[in-house]
């Protein structure tokens, strides 16, 4: 796919970064943001303000109880607050005592959530100190839950909603946007959210959470982070029903009208805010996914997290597990279960860097990894109905119609899972690959947890605690014969083995596919 869309872009690329274009942004730090887990001394204000109530009501600025007696004085504080004063740790400690105190993670969730929309310094100091337990309440799997009940739960808005009320006037809606210096977007249609589907407008919790990980875990500001909903309907008739859907009531706008909005979007965002902000596509489906990647990959600087984000680590995580499963990338045979944005991403990056490696032409490297969908394994005889991305993966063999017979025709080496459908990796598909492989790598990666192919606990079970096994979304630690394993997370905001900061895995995906 990356091949293909270099050629239809003749080598060009929008990446001219210079001194200025750093994870730190090439702005200036108005709101101190770069400090935001220190203690300030004074609150940094770009403007005057009368009134201490009003601070204490802007997250940026306020802080609590940790405003110190020489800035209560200074900003009309004193009444306003309770006269004792704690320090940001006594604070942070209060509140992850109070937020582990609930049992369901979605009250843990809005209780994030509502501590963001009041304190963001202290929302920011919680992640980042807590971020192995938080992780999981801020985005996956929490935050599926979420958006499917995001209407019920909403409180404020914490991004950007464009729908198609807004046609012919979108540039006028991003300049209500307050902040000026925006250097990341991630957009969502909601079309497919996670392994969820369609949720429409409520598809927003996840560039909001996406976002709430790039400041915590990649260091980017959040004054220059941007969530968007772009709103064209939706198919869901149980949100179409549901009372509290905050979303257009109506079906999908697609062909011209969709296309229309999206590029109207695209172009008022570069007129707003420069040809350097990151557009970073979130979660749409299929049809339009790949579409918007190719037409705008040469007049933006954009990003699709599911076909480029989720295939640059799980790479990663691969080459990190072949210490312990041995050989190199082209030794090894690749089976594919969804042949969506995500499994046909993954499976082009492998084969770009099996090419890279042993200097093969991709067309032959891309053989060594077959991809199943609903209907069966992708093969040659199926080419004329394929959709155009599953194409390169139609290889000359035998029609096989479902993915255990796939594994034992096959015999693969390493197990990927993509495809949002839950528990499809089965007793017999994990026995057979513990069959033929001393280790073999299981990479469960849909999510949410509802939706994952396989628990950790089955994996390591039904192979006998020889798989090695990491999921998209987190599992517990699992004991058996004695042994505790501890499940492995390939995701493209977490971590297997390797690295946790999202921004500097695109960008440097970015500068391996430009390489080419």
């Amino acid at each position: 796919m990356e091949s293909t869309m270099k050629e239809m872009r003749d080598g060009a690329s929008v990446l001219d970064f210079d001194s200025k274009s750093t994870v730190e942004g090439g702005v200036e730090d108005v709101y101190g943001e770069d400090r935001a887990t220190e203690d300030q001394l004074v609150t940094p204000w770009t403007i005057s303000v009368a009134s201490g109530y009003c601070l204490l009501r802007d997250p940026r600025h306020n802080k609590g109880l940790a405003f110190t007696e020489k800035e209560r004085d200074a900003h009309y504080l004193r009444g306003l607050l309770p006269p004792a004063v704690i320090s940001q740790q006594l604070q942070e400690k209060k509140l992850m005592n109070s937020i582990r105190q609930y049992e369901v993670p979605l009250q843990k969730y809005v209780a994030m959530m509502e501590l963001e929309e009041r304190n963001e310094r202290l929302f920011y100091k919680l992640l980042i100190d807590n971020v192995e337990e938080l992780l999981p309440v801020v985005y996956t799997p929490t935050v599926g839950e979420a958006c499917q009940k995001y209407g019920s739960i909403f409180r404020r808005p914490q991004g950007l909603y464009i729908s198609l009320k807004e046609k012919g006037k979108i540039l006028e809606v991003l300049k209500n946007w307050p902040e000026r210096s925006i250097q990341v977007i991630v957009v969502t249609d909601g079309e497919r959210i996670l392994g969820l589907g369609d949720l429409g407008c409520q598809g927003m919790g996840i560039p909001v959470g996406k976002l709430a990980l790039y400041t915590a875990l990649g260091g980017i500001r959040p004054s220059a982070c941007l969530p968007i909903t772009v709103d064209v309907g939706t198919n869901n008739e149980q949100l179409l029903k549901d009372e509290f859907y905050i979303g257009l009531r109506q079906r999908r706008a697609t062909g011209q009208e969709y296309a229309e909005l999206l590029d109207e979007f695209m172009s008022a965002v570069k007129q707003n805010y420069g040809e350097k902000v990151l557009i970073q596509f979130e979660d749409f489906a299929n049809h339009n996914a790949f579409e918007l990647l190719a037409k705008y990959g040469t007049t933006h600087l954009v990003f699709n997290d599911d076909i480029q984000g989720t295939a640059s680590v799980v790479l990663a995580g691969v080459v990190a597990a072949l210490k312990l499963i041995g050989g190199t990338l082209a030794e090894h045979r690749f089976l594919f279960l969804g042949a969506g944005e995500a499994g046909t991403g993954i499976a082009e990056l492998i084969a770009l860097e099996i090419s890279k490696q042993t200097k093969a032409p991709v067309e032959e490297t891309r053989k060594k990894i077959c991809l199943v969908d609903s209907k069966g394994l992708i093969v040659s005889s199926r080419k004329d109905s394929l959709q155009h991305f599953k194409k390169p993966w139609a290889h000359e063999h035998e029609p096989v119609n479902n993915l255990l017979d796939a594994v034992k025709v096959i015999k693969p080496t390493i197990l990927i899972g993509s495809s949002g459908v839950g528990r499809t990796f089965t007793k017999e598909v994990i026995e057979a690959m513990a069959s033929f492989n001393e280790k073999p790598l299981i990479l469960a990666l849909s999510n949410p947890t509802s939706q994952s192919e396989c628990t950790a606990e089955e994996a390591y079970t039904w192979s006998k605690g020889r798989a090695i096994f990491a999921s998209g979304s987190p599992f517990d630690p699992f004991e058996y014969n004695g042994k505790v394993f501890v499940p492995g997370q390939v995701y493209n905001h977490n971590h297997f083995a390797f690295a946790k900061i999202p921004i500097i895995i695109f960008l440097l995906y970015f500068l391996i596919i430009t390489s080419y």
